[in-house]
């Protein structure tokens, strides 16, 4: 059975449910678990919490924890990582508040954008640390990333290491959501009053409910960049009926808090986007104009910071309740998974399993973006591998706008990790939302400056 290893294991946002998914799979029954966090406290909760399911799920999984990742890496065959430079929300409102100091608001600020070039330089070193102890410990284990920026991190890793990686994210359930309130008079869909599929904690449970139903009566292939992604075909799941056209004419008329930029790039580029509007808004350059004020007219709403520390501690204490017995883990029989275990079955069992969606080097999966682009794509996993599908190419002005972000993600990854001042100036140059030479520099000075303490391969200043 696979020695799996969870690196970030307290993580708030996936740690609870990749645990539980993990020890409720009959399939990786009797496992090595083993659980890392640099957080002490943290470990003692998490650890508690999965010997409670051990035991009580009969799951026969040998567990572990430390505080040290590289007690627990020797012979790992799967790491998943979910780390953020802390404090988190502290420093992603600093993203956004430096760059609107400029006159530059950004619309959300996390995986583009300026402070997506900040959030990657301060991700990606750590990251690629974890990296390192893994070519010494595990070499032939398989990296599976929940660490955003995503494809940026996750390009990181492809780039500077051989250590065979796969980037996770449940994104492409905003799509599910999206089409299923689009086409509910179709299915005979209940439809919350004021719908919005905006990404922050206060509006899970409504893009969970409406994921759910549109994964009940549609079938949606998906493809390009992480949080960048385009439905390419969308069916009937029970008929394979083409409902693409049913869906341009529900566009026509939606529901008016529904993802209003989403649809409106999609009626004009003709296919329609996956990630909904908070994503969305961070690749593209129409969405920051001070003068038009688009955060208005598309009811774009910044990430809720201080509603996503108070999850952070909810979340901490509902595993303090379950750790010390005042509360029931079964109702974590229902967790909705995050990917990991699907791949972690898959691969060691050999089970030719479909996956929706998956962040790998494209190598031709999508044929008209470049070959060492991370791609989110479907793939099969098997004991071979992650293989992703072949697709048709994407329609020639959506390509060019995935080919844009390739391209500034390459030179990301080389600020971030080799400390280059130039290359970051560069990178922030080529973003969509600059278009001036000395508010980038001032930008810039001023991040690496408030930052220095999180960003220590720009210290030599080159």
């Amino acid at each position: 059975m696979p020695n799996i290893v969870i690196i970030g294991a307290g993580s708030a946002s996936f740690g609870p449910n990749t645990l539980a998914t993990i020890l409720r799979s009959p399939l990786l029954r009797g496992s090595r678990l083993g659980l890392v966090d640099l957080d002490a406290a943290s470990l003692r909760r998490v650890k508690a919490v999965a010997e409670h399911m051990n035991s009580a799920w009969d799951a026969q999984m040998t567990i572990t924890a430390s505080t040290e990742r590289a007690d627990l890496l020797p012979g790992a065959e799967f790491v998943i990582v979910s780390i953020e430079v802390p404090p988190r929300e502290k420093l992603w409102r600093l993203d956004w508040e430096i760059t609107l100091k400029h006159g530059l608001r950004q619309p959300y600020g996390e995986n583009g954008g300026p402070g997506g070039l900040m959030h990657a330089c301060r991700q990606i070193p750590p990251f690629m640390a974890i990296v390192r102890d893994m070519e010494q410990l595990c070499p032939a284990a398989w990296l599976i990333n929940f660490s955003n920026p995503l494809p940026r991190i996750t390009r990181a890793v492809t780039r500077y290491s051989h250590i065979k990686t796969v980037g996770k994210c449940h994104q492409i359930a905003v799509g599910y959501a999206l089409a299923a309130t689009l086409l509910a008079d179709r299915f005979g869909l209940a439809v919350p009053a004021g719908i919005t599929l905006h990404s922050d904690p206060g509006n899970t449970g409504v893009i969970q409910q409406m994921a759910g139903l549109g994964h009940k009566h549609l079938a949606i292939k998906a493809a390009g960049l992480n949080h960048f992604t385009w439905m390419l075909d969308v069916r009937d799941k029970q008929t394979g009926e083409d409902l693409y056209p049913a869906l341009r004419a529900a566009a026509e008329n939606p529901p008016p808090t529904l993802e209003p930029f989403s649809l409106a790039i999609f009626r004009a580029f003709g296919l329609c986007p996956v990630p909904g509007d908070t994503h969305l808004c961070e690749y593209l350059p129409w969405a920051h104009d001070p003068q038009a004020k688009p955060w208005e007219q598309y009811h774009l709403r910044l990430y809720d910071w201080s509603g996503n520390e108070a999850f952070r501690e909810f979340s901490h204490y509902m595993l303090d309740q379950m750790a010390g017995g005042q509360m029931s883990i079964e109702g974590m029989k229902e967790a909705i998974s995050e990917g990991a275990v699907e791949l972690i079955e898959a691969i060691s069992g050999n089970l030719n399993s479909y996956q929706e969606a998956v962040n790998i080097v494209n190598r031709g999966a999508i044929p008209n973006l470049p070959d060492e682009t991370i791609v989110e794509v479907p793939a099969v996993a098997s004991g071979a591998g992650i293989q992703g599908l072949t697709l048709p190419p994407l329609p020639a002005p959506v390509a060019e706008l995935c080919r844009r972000e390739a391209a500034l993600v390459e030179l990301v990854v080389e600020a971030a990790v080799t400390g280059s001042r130039e290359v970051a100036l560069q990178a922030l140059l080529l973003d969509p939302m600059i278009n001036d030479i000395g508010r980038a520099q001032a930008i810039l000075a001023d991040y690496l400056a408030l930052f220095a303490p999180q960003l220590p391969q720009f210290a030599a200043g080159t």
